[in-house]
């Protein structure tokens, strides 16, 4: 990790460094994504099973290409017991804190006869992407499926790509299972993005599409929006941790490295006022480095996106963390609460000494779909609005129009309008 005085300089030269792991840096990968959505537009099925050969090395057709109850249930038996049991308990928790999440519909009756209202509905078909290959992860199926049924989605398919041998990981289906998905399909990258946005012989047409996946699915998603909805362009992982002289270095240490482990570009980054704090943290990632399964990922990626700032006050310190806008956010100090009423701008933030990332990554129930990139100073995590829809609803009496008819005629003539003009006028020509 890189250990810096904190500066209007240095804070501006770590901004840059982290947009440069940005999905839409990645242009030269934009022509294949943008032939690959081509091919499956045009040919459907045909192109959709082609890739998926070509990248996943099985014999796919459109028999085999959506996942059956029997590989379901037979998944319940591959995957452990206590593992079953935690996912439903994790889902629990997830629905309960969505469910809070709902809004109702309203409408209101003014004296003069007019209506105004707003009808909220969820949109009729979700598509889900979920990682496969090298890692699966029963936690992001949760956390954009749940969401979805929250808000009462018609029908929420998945897509994830099969091994080799053309089945799907067992911890995924019974996590599927859990959260109640309609229908599963064994295609992954940006064919399958390409397929749900346009529709197949064997793939439904979706109205949004949810879910992370590499470069090549955060590209498709970007090049497919418009044709259909999307949550995010995710980028890699991030974590900031806001540490005072009172945070345990141990554990500030472990938790900068939950995240590291994601991949090479994942960032890690601690604030502190402390230099010793500092120093001992560095003491204590050398030490867990040893110990790790994926020290050589969590290493590239401390190497290049890994950062120690040193504050001169915790003002500073804020100031510097609603600047980065980071997708995860700890604060570990000696009043958590006061820090983080002046945090404007991060995905998730946790709270104290026992909040550590992973609680959000898995358990406690808010949604680990979080904006990346810096993107949290406009966007929001995943939530059930995401699959919500609203249309305005207009109803205005006779007399409720008559009394605003010529400001609207008036409105329309100054912006060259006279169509829409005449629209409101014809209904009291009679006046004239």
């Amino acid at each position: 990790m890189k250990t810096v005085q904190l500066s209007e300089q240095s804070k501006a030269d770590l901004l840059q460094d982290l947009l440069n792991r940005s999905p839409n840096r990645y242009g030269q990968y934009e022509k294949t994504v943008a032939e690959i959505i081509a091919a499956v537009r045009e040919q459907g099925d045909k192109a959709l099973f082609d890739y998926t050969r070509q990248f996943d090395k099985w014999d796919i057709n459109e028999d085999s290409i959506r996942v059956r109850k029997e590989e379901i249930d037979r998944a319940f038996d591959l995957v452990e017991p206590e593992f079953v049991e935690v996912l439903r308990r994790a889902a629990a928790n997830i629905e309960d804190f969505h469910r809070r999440q709902l809004r109702n519909s309203w409408f209101e009756t003014k004296p003069d006869g007019s209506i105004l209202g707003q009808r909220i509905l969820p949109i009729a078909v979700s598509g889900v992407y979920v990682p496969g290959g090298k890692a699966a992860y029963p936690s992001s199926l949760l956390m954009n499926v749940i969401p979805a049924k929250v808000a009462g989605v018609d029908k929420v398919i998945v897509t994830t790509p099969a091994g080799p041998d053309g089945k799907v990981n067992a911890g995924t289906l019974v996590a599927a299972k859990t959260a109640g998905v309609d229908e599963i399909y064994k295609i992954g990258g940006a064919q399958a993005i390409a397929a749900m946005t346009f529709g197949t012989k064997s793939v439904p047409r979706v109205d949004k599409i949810t879910g992370p996946g590499n470069i090549f699915v955060a590209l498709a998603k970007k090049a497919c929006f418009g044709y259909v909805s999307i949550d995010s362009i995710a980028g890699p992982s991030e974590i900031l941790v806001i540490a005072d002289e009172t945070a345990n270095p141990r554990y500030v240490a472990a938790d900068l490295l939950s995240q590291a482990e994601h991949d090479e570009l994942a960032s890690a980054i601690l604030i502190t006022t402390d230099a010793k704090l500092a120093k001992e943290v560095e003491r204590q990632i050398d030490g867990f480095l040893k110990e790790l399964s994926r020290a050589g990922i969590i290493s590239k990626s401390l190497d290049q996106y890994g950062y120690i700032l040193l504050a001169d006050s915790m003002e500073e310190a804020v100031d510097a963390a609603n600047a980065i806008a980071s997708e995860h956010l700890e604060i570990l100090t000696k009043d958590p609460y006061a820090v983080m009423t002046k945090i404007r701008n991060a995905g998730a933030v946790f709270i104290g000494e026992y909040s550590s990332e992973p609680l959000g990554d898995y358990y406690a129930g808010p949604n680990h779909i979080l904006p990346t990139n810096g993107t949290a100073r406009f966007f929001s995590p995943l939530s059930v609005d995401d699959f919500m829809k609203k249309m305005s609803i207009i109803s205005y009496s006779e007399e409720a129009l008559r009394k605003a008819h010529k400001d609207i005629e008036l409105f329309a003539e100054k912006e060259g309008l006279t169509a829409h003009a005449n629209s409101i006028h014809v209904r009291f020509e009679e006046e004239r």
